[in-house]
């Protein structure tokens, strides 16, 4: 069964029957139990259980620590194009969006230089994107960027258009550990209507292109949704099916999540599912009870405040002093379009520091590739 045979078995209506059935009593028992369904899911989420949040934040601060210890991974992203042939209404980097920025795609040296600032900054963990412009940005063009990459950093992943799994095969050979791919909604109609040209329209090869990374050998792999989009709860659910079909069907591949909330969007867009900072706590608290061996990654569109108090919570990975544009961490960057405005603006080695104020420890690298053995990559 793929996973668009288990979204049919979950439609709207039923998911939106099971938050309409929840009870406190129900919220209750959810909490009681160590293995949860989708349905206890639901009942997390719903606002039944906004009274119960410190008991939700409290046992998704035990299982984290559970698994993962007291431990923040760090990463940065790094842009090396903002070329993009993709209308996405939301996405600053539509080449419809109204901006008119620079537009550019670093050279190879350009990149190395890139990379070199960021391992100088202390990072061993590294998020390669572009915009999505397969026809100008190549699959050639991604593979050389990964092939310099791997020359900085332990850890490599992307975050680019979706690719056939000949594709990811070929990364993966080269070194590539993760990937990146946020289906943004799940919900078709929303979905359609985001997102207007290019390859990205293709709502169902993109929805199985993390599957086909994970078939080709990426060893981490990283979901979401752009929470604003659609109706957050029911995204969310379907969220969690697709971690959960993913850590099945992808057995040898650890599974993350992200959830990025919309806030700085083109002119022609406005957020109508807008998520508060409590309902953010809550989705990200239940999702730890649902999912307690997934990765949690939280990137710097949240602000510092709150990125310092949503540690304890669920959190496993923090991009630090991040750049959301081409050559952003030199000079080459200074005029160039960015894709959605930062909201921490703090460097790498602040973030260290309210990560151990927190009572844990940042690591820069926690994965090599000699895991693998000899025969390995």
């Amino acid at each position: 069964m793929d996973f668009k045979s288990v979204l049919d078995e979950w439609p709207e209506a039923r998911l939106r029957a099971m938050f309409d059935r929840v009870t406190t009593a129900q919220v209750e028992a959810a909490l009681a139990r160590e293995d949860h369904t989708i349905a206890d899911l639901a009942a997390l989420l719903s606002p039944q259980a906004r009274p119960f949040l410190e008991r939700v934040a409290r046992e998704a601060q035990r299982l984290t620590r559970w698994h993962f210890g007291r431990t923040i991974s760090l990463y940065a992203p790094l842009y090396f194009s903002n070329l993009c042939a993709a209308d996405c209404v939301y996405c600053g980097f539509s080449f419809r969006s109204g901006i008119r920025d620079k537009r550019l795609t670093l050279k190879p040296d350009e990149i190395r230089r890139e990379c070199a600032a960021l391992a100088a900054r202390g990072f061993q963990s590294i998020l390669l994107l572009t915009g999505e412009a397969p026809k100008v940005v190549t699959v050639d063009a991604i593979t050389e960027a990964v092939a310099i990459a791997r020359e900085y950093f332990h850890s490599v992943a992307i975050e680019v258009y979706s690719l056939d799994t000949a594709d990811y095969e070929r990364l993966v050979a080269l070194g590539l550990e993760g990937v990146t791919l946020y289906m943004e909604t799940y919900d078709r109609d929303v979905y359609s209507q985001v997102h207007l040209e290019g390859q990205k329209a293709d709502y169902d090869y993109r929805l199985d292109a993390i599957e086909r990374a994970g078939n080709a050998g990426a060893r981490r792999l990283s979901i979401g949704v752009l929470l604003g989009l659609a109706d957050w709860r029911i995204d969310v659910l379907r969220l969690a099916l697709h971690a959960k079909y993913l850590q099945k069907t992808c057995w040898q591949s650890a599974v993350a999540l992200s959830f990025p909330r919309l806030r700085h969007t083109p002119d022609r867009f406005h957020v109508e599912h807008p998520v508060s900072d409590a309902e953010f706590v809550q989705l990200i608290a239940a999702m730890r009870l649902y999912l307690p061996e997934a990765g949690f990654n939280l990137s710097t569109r949240e602000p510092a405040g709150l990125r310092d108090r949503l540690i304890p919570l669920g959190i496993t990975h923090m991009s630090a002093g991040s750049s959301t544009k081409p050559g952003g961490y030199t000079e080459r960057g200074v005029l160039a379009l960015e894709q959605f405005e930062i909201e921490d603006h703090r460097g790498p080695l602040e973030v260290v520091d309210a990560i151990r104020r927190a009572g844990y420890d940042p690591v820069w690298k926690d994965y090599d590739h000699a895991f693998h053995g000899p025969d390995g990559p």
